[in-house]
């Protein structure tokens, strides 16, 4: 029994530690998903009180926010464009799915398909992509964003991020 006895102290203490995280979590009411959107229209985002669906991060500004709304009505919710395209890639409803983001110049929600994207823009996961709804120099559609995203040619990746920091110094761009 006595062999037990720290076990069972540990077990206890580990076990008020995640009673004690998951209050937290509930009093706060961070939002991950929310049911019922049957329009599949971009919900608004209550800042602070959202968390991105797929790092779990609170979302704490529209800049580089995204949501992914499923055929049952289903919404998520994104605070980096790379992040929302890496999530959505592994749900079998991907090609199904309205995706909306959030633009850097009109400050509006616009299909994510009908968006342009910067890739070297300082996001919260680093992945680079920001999102317009005018066509801006050195732009890409939304096909090469995701397509990029997939491969990790990304800022998150050490050589392309500074192959894309070399180019906006010279171009001047952003």
């Amino acid at each position: 029994m006595k062999k037990l006895k720290p076990i069972i102290v540990i077990i206890v203490i580990i076990g008020v530690i995640i009673t004690i995280f998951l209050n937290l979590a509930e009093q706060k009411g961070m939002v991950t998903l929310k049911k019922g959107n049957f329009d599949g229209k971009p919900l608004p985002i209550e800042l602070h009180h959202y968390q991105d669906s797929q790092c779990g991060m609170v979302i704490d500004s529209l800049e580089y926010a995204s949501e992914v709304i499923a055929p049952n009505g289903n919404t998520w919710f994104f605070h980096d464009h790379g992040g929302m395209v890496k999530w959505l890639e592994e749900r079998d409803f991907k090609d199904r799915a309205k995706v909306w983001v959030y633009t850097r110049d009109t400050k509006e929600w616009i299909d994510a398909k009908e968006a342009y994207y910067t890739r070297d823009e300082s996001t919260p996961m680093r992945y680079g992509f920001g999102a317009y709804k005018n066509r801006r120099d050195n732009t890409i559609p939304f096909e090469e964003m995701r397509i990029l995203t997939l491969r990790g040619e990304t800022m998150r990746n050490p050589k392309i991020r500074q192959q894309l920091i070399k180019s906006r110094d010279i171009n001047g761009s952003n």
